[in-house]
């Protein structure tokens, strides 16, 4: 598996963020970049010539770039002397009054009609993802939500605070089910195994845990790592990777967890698997700083981003050496999510990206101008995107 939009020394196309807007005027104007590491940045602009019956704008590219197909919400643009190729994507939807400052986590549920998120404000909240429109505020927590998930049925929703609590809620009438305790400093984020029955967290106090929902209660630490553990991910493990044995028998009150891994993204520059059932390490891997998150593409490959801008494609494998090193800018790397056949990115630049196996052009999410893109949700078509800025954006992909 390999993105060939993501190759370290490949060039970067960027665009003005409200480009969409200043080009449905005539005469309007954008800026253009193509960066290459290691040479000087090419700079260009695009310009308005008028806006066609069907409302999409004529638009034309100065030297050096080439515009490709363009839509009421994209345009694709190349510079084909760096072979370099990007669609830009407006959002369809923007939402602005969900929360009052920045949107900080973000979840749709399975069947995209609902929407949570949390917010510096200190709220968090539950809307109709097509309209925007809050169905239910959930309160409980004491100061800041970090982190927040519907569970795979979309009616009951995971959430870890900076109050070390793990709360369930639902989703029908805002009630807090249950509430876990245990942790010794906020929780960072969440995983659910399989169904619901159990599900993970990690905090800054160095741990990940594992609890049963049914129960209320913790089922063990899976590690303590001795450095916060900013994200977490479970996965299906390849059945060529060894695991390990539990060193007593779970509980009866484990579900699901014996085929799993744990991945965790640490503060200290390590990013951990452990067996989850096992509880034994399976892999340590060092990056160039600090681990902000990571997910699965596969059984066998992984993703994990750090705070200068690295996305580590690793084969678990082996991972002596990563399958590939993905550096689109310096900005934290803040979230990533497994998409069709690739993944969504977002940084702490504003940039939010896909990058597809068989695409050989970048897609950029636009709009969010230099505020970090916290967080990245994703039913079929729709994505949906919250920032520093408050505003989560509804963005419509499509085939591509």
């Amino acid at each position: 598996m390999y993105f060939r939009g993501g190759a370290a020394m490949a060039a970067t196309v960027r665009v003005q963020s409200d480009w969409h807007q200043v080009l449905r005027r005539n005469e309007g104007e954008a800026w253009l970049s193509c960066k290459s590491p290691g040479k000087s940045t090419l700079y260009g602009s695009l310009t308005c010539q008028g806006v066609g019956s069907d409302g999409i704008p004529e638009i034309s590219a100065s030297e050096g770039f080439v515009v490709g197909e363009i839509t009421k919400k994209s345009i694709l643009i190349s510079c084909p002397h760096e072979n370099a190729s990007t669609k830009f994507l407006a959002p369809y939807t923007s939402f602005c009054r969900i929360h009052q400052k920045s949107v900080t986590c973000i979840d749709i549920s399975s069947g995209g009609g609902l929407g949570v998120s949390t917010s510096t404000d200190g709220t968090m909240k539950i809307w109709q993802a097509a309209n925007g429109e809050i169905r239910r505020q959930l309160e409980g927590h004491v100061y800041d939500v970090n982190c927040c998930r519907f569970f795979p049925s979309g009616l009951v929703v995971l959430s870890g605070g900076m109050d070390a609590q793990l709360k369930i809620w639902s989703v029908e009438d805002a009630s807090c089910a249950v509430t876990f305790k245990g942790h010794k400093g906020g929780i960072l984020d969440t995983a659910i195994v399989e169904r619901g029955r159990n599900v993970l967290s990690s905090s800054r106090d160095g741990t990940a845990r594992l609890w049963d929902c049914g129960k209320s209660a913790c089922l063990g630490v899976i590690a303590d790592c001795g450095s916060p553990v900013n994200g977490i991910a479970v996965g299906i493990a390849d059945n060529s990777l060894n695991l390990g044995t539990p060193e007593r028998a779970p509980s009866e009150r484990e579900v699901g967890t014996e085929d799993k891994i744990l991945l965790l993204a640490r503060e200290d520059k390590k990013l951990q698997g452990v067996g989850l059932q096992s509880r034994q390490p399976v892999f340590l891997f060092v990056g160039s700083d600090a681990f902000n998150c990571c997910t699965f593409l596969s059984s066998v490959y992984l993703l994990a981003g750090t705070q200068d801008g690295n996305i580590y494609q690793l084969d678990m494998r082996n991972t002596t050496a990563p399958v590939q090193v993905i550096h689109r800018s310096g900005a934290p790397v803040l979230s990533l999510l497994p998409y069709r056949d690739g993944f969504i990115a977002s940084q702490g630049d504003g940039t939010c990206f896909i990058l597809q196996q068989d695409l050989d052009y970048t897609i950029d999410l636009t709009e969010a101008d230099c505020d970090p893109v916290y967080k990245v949700a994703a039913c079929e078509r729709e994505i949906y995107t919250c920032c520093r800025d408050g505003i989560v954006r509804r963005y419509q992909l499509s085939n591509c």
